[in-house]
């Protein structure tokens, strides 16, 4: 029998609930995961649920992993029968499995968005319209949305000219991605969706096998999502979905909290349970964080709570501006790593990617490794992408995107009029790429372009040959490597570059080796899935190295240490943030705040700028009202206190010295104003350091001099805050 003894009361209440809807709201670090796989469990285990009932569905392959190996642990072989994926991954086997009644081939190509916007063009393209007016991205954007609604392009209003365009091209789209018998991600749901919600035998086959569906981040869903876990579980309405309104972070992309908040109209039966305990935090951090999001209106009122220990004070620090920032984590890092910390143990977070280079640049300085999260990925670089689009057409070679990419990967001759003929035969005649050149319809070329056509045909032909053979997965990347002419391009360039990318393309005919040898009778069709499928929140780093991302990336992520960067008005909340137009948009950011400060286990380092250059612009910096909004007995400033906008810190005790120098106090100071009158070894007084001698003048924005203070060393400080001595 499971034994939930570890478990508390509230995470008791949502293991056992008997059946039907349940909705969980679970604070950051509560413990979410431990409550999905024990009540797995504990269905199958008690109740006698067959695993191969029950399905549980997350956002990414790696949260999908951990519940897996959560059930493995609790139920041993048992576990693994349960249906445990990514919604995509999830809806992709549906639909290979029973989408024929659907009209969908089992083995459709699933693009990515790289392709999407390859295609979106070609339709532009072809219907005459100029790109520069009609952008290819924010049409795939309203593409996107439509199938996040479950709308076809019959379904799409036309209030204004330029939707009209998007109506046109979305269903040019839509046949051009059936010639390739290709599905984009948002297919994967939506079509889905569609055939629960109208095809009678796809409902049964799928709705009919499963008598207990789990969600987990259900606020994170969006309505095509909602839709999809409703009509599974509309025969028995035993659907359990866990997740918290708090963090949902992600409305830009089309999450839609109200589907957790509003859960309970959907189900009026439902029973709702919270679960309030944090295992994570120190009380202090629990405490800010509380402080911040409560100040939210639209919100289910949690409060978390810790019995962890009290903890440090939450540190909030005044730079001078972005670098002196930088070095404030630089000091912060060093000064971790001697008291025992790894550097993994510490986070450093920002609300843009832009703002990471001033960090990178101070780490690399010290020579302190770091891995930034949601950066470019291994299999999205273009060595990598060219390699996989040539897998894909070996597969199905009606798939005209990987086909136009590599139809001149190496080089080979084969121009642009070459392929704009090619693509105007494909369009004239209703066929895919692949059709006319392989019925040799191309009479109207030149004798050498056709003869180059003709070498491609017959490399994708023999390419083919070999992917559809019983050779290992790692022998069929490494031929292809070779007889693509790939691996002579790149030793023929002979540069680090290409030793760089060539080190690339060694790694995926590796991970194609690897992939084979933990799923033993994959084919190169489930490779190709499992890669497409792959995100960034997927990802695995391995050494001892800070961790640099944004606070959307460090959402299920916990750390010793966390340091939020970058906290002034018009950065974090982030700039166009106007409460009095969208007061939403202010709610998602303190959200951010709240997902970012309960990243935190022991302690919480927040700083922000008096002046920042970012995004081309020098302004000054406004701290954030989040800062504001922090609880004075549980926080420590170190430079000038936001509602004291230029005050004169005293001299710190002997004793705070040392601790006090990682996160140096610049003063607003004095007369030094025209910097030319400053030469070196001239004596100049600063408030806090007392004199000093002028070491060297730099000019800049602000201009910085150099000074050297007995007892306190070479500082530089910002001109303005001096005065002659």
């Amino acid at each position: 029998m499971l034994d939930l003894g570890s478990l508390n009361p509230r995470q008791r209440d949502a293991v056992v609930h008997q059946g039907g809807p349940l909705v969980v709201f679970a604070g950051a670090g509560s413990g979410k995961t431990r409550v999905i796989t024990y009540r797995v469990a504990h269905l199958i285990s008690a109740h006698d649920v067959a695993p191969w009932r029950i399905l549980a569905v997350t956002f990414t392959n790696k949260a999908a992993g951990e519940m897996q190996d959560r059930l493995l642990g609790l139920l041993g072989d048992r576990g693994s029968a349960v249906r445990v994926g990514t919604f995509h991954s999830t809806c992709a086997r549906f639909l290979r499995r029973h989408g024929e009644t659907l009209g969908i081939s089992k083995d459709f190509t699933i693009y990515d968005d790289q392709d999407q916007l390859a295609l979106v063009k070609r339709v532009l393209r072809d219907l005459g319209l100029d790109e520069k007016r009609y952008q290819p991205k924010a049409i795939a954007g309203r593409i996107n949305r439509a199938k996040q609604e479950v709308q076809g392009p019959g379904s799409i209003e036309t209030p204004d000219p330029w939707t009209e365009v998007v109506r046109r091209v979305y269903q040019t789209y839509e046949d051009r991605l059936d010639q390739a018998n290709a599905l984009d991600f948002g297919d994967l749901i939506c079509r889905t969706v569609r055939g629960l919600e109208s095809d009678e035998s796809f409902r049964d086959a799928l709705a009919g096998r499963f008598s207990h569906v789990l969600v987990d981040e259900f606020q994170d869903t969006n309505q095509a999502q909602f839709r999809l876990v409703r009509s599974l579980s509309e025969g028995h309405r035993n659907l359990c979905v866990v997740g918290d309104d708090d963090q949902s972070i992600y409305r830009w992309r089309g999450a839609d909290r109200r589907n957790i908040l509003d859960f309970r109209a959907s189900f009026p039966d439902a029973t709702l349970v919270k679960l309030e305990q944090n295992y994570r935090s120190t009380q202090r951090i629990l405490r800010a964080a509380n402080a911040v999001i409560a100040r939210n209106t639209d919100r289910e009122p949690k409060e978390l709570w810790t019995a962890n220990e009290e903890g440090d004070a939450v540190l909030v620090v005044r730079t001078m501006d972005e670098r002196d920032e930088a070095r404030l984590v630089l000091r912060g890092v060093q000064e971790l790593v001697a008291q025992g910390y790894g550097a993994s143990d510490v986070a450093v977070f920002y609300r843009t990617h832009a703002q990471s280079r001033v960090i990178e640049e101070a780490l690399r300085s010290a020579n302190i490794g770091y891995r930034i999260v949601g950066g470019m990925r291994f299999y999205d670089r273009a060595e990598v992408k060219d390699l996989l689009a040539y897998l894909r057409v070996t597969i199905n070679p009606a798939d005209d995107m990987s086909l136009l990419r590599i139809i001149n990967t190496p080089a080979r001759g084969i121009g642009k009029t070459t392929i704009t003929r090619l693509l105007d035969a494909a369009a004239e005649h209703g066929r895919s790429l692949w059709g006319v050149l392989e019925e040799d319809g191309l009479g109207a070329l030149g004798n050498a372009a056709q003869k180059r056509l003709a070498g491609f045909r017959t490399l994708i032909s023999d390419l083919r040959d070999v992917a559809t053979s019983d050779a290992p997965l790692g022998e069929i990347g490494a031929e292809l490597v070779e007889r693509t002419g790939y691996a002579e391009m790149l030793k023929h360039d002979d540069t680090p570059e290409a030793d760089a990318r060539f080190q690339n393309v060694q790694e995926l005919v590796a991970s194609m080796d690897e992939f084979q040898r933990e799923h033993p009778d994959a084919t190169l069709a489930d490779f190709l899935e499992n890669v497409t499928l792959h995100t960034s929140a997927d990802e695995r780093v391995e050494g001892d190295r800070v961790t640099l991302m944004t606070v959307h990336a460090a959402k299920g992520l916990e750390f010793p240490i966390v340091m939020v960067t970058g906290l002034e008005e018009q950065v974090f909340p982030f700039r166009g943030v106007d409460p009095w137009e969208d007061p939403e948009e202010l709610e998602e950011e303190r959200r951010l705040a709240y997902v970012a400060f309960t990243r935190a286990k022991e302690r919480l380092v927040l700083s922000f700028a008096a002046v920042r250059r970012i995004f081309g612009q020098q302004r000054v910096g406004i701290p954030s009202r989040f800062l504001h909004e922090l609880p004075a007995e549980d926080t420590s400033w170190i430079g000038a206190r936001s509602s004291s906008p230029s005050p004169r810190p005293t001299e710190p005790r002997a004793s705070e010295r040392a601790s006090t120098d990682s996160y140096v106090d610049y003063s607003e100071g004095s007369d030094v104003t025209d910097i030319s009158s400053l030469r070196r070894g001239m004596q100049v007084r600063h408030p806090k350091f007392g004199v000093g001698e002028v070491r060297e003048v730099m000019v800049g924005s602000p201009p910085r001099v150099s000074v050297r203070f007995p007892g306190w060393g070479t500082r530089k400080i910002i001109a303005s805050y001096l005065e002659r001595a």
